[in-house]
């Protein structure tokens, strides 16, 4: 069993900063893709972030130039810097991942942590 638990959301003013981890734990061979989703109320989920085992990011045109994606394949951890945040970043962050157990490729979802821009 793989488990994905974030954490780093809070409240912050806007033009702030927050940082949000995710470790992956259990049992796998290894992690490929990693992303961040974000879902804020009475909206669809939206991917925020992603980033390649390799290190190749993309991210949605509402946050470059603003949030930085990157992980530590040796701790199986991602990470979302966020910088000058704004009122309409404000939802549930959520952490994504592509995870090989060896045989298979699955797809899981951490249980999310709640950002909230104040403005």
């Amino acid at each position: 069993q793989v488990q994905l638990v974030e954490s780093g959301g809070g409240l912050v003013q806007a033009g702030g900063s927050l940082r949000l981890s995710c470790v992956a734990s259990g049992r796998f061979f290894s992690i490929n893709n990693m992303a961040w989703y974000r879902q804020a109320p009475g909206k669809q989920r939206e991917l925020v972030a992603l980033i390649t085992r390799a290190g190749s990011t993309d991210y949605a045109d509402s946050v470059k130039g603003r949030f930085t994606i990157s992980r530590d394949n040796a701790k199986n951890t991602q990470y979302l810097r966020m910088n000058s945040l704004k009122p309409e970043d404000t939802a549930v962050y959520s952490c994504n991942a592509d995870v090989s157990t060896g045989s298979t490729l699955r797809n899981y979802w951490g249980q999310g942590t709640q950002v909230i821009v104040s403005s």
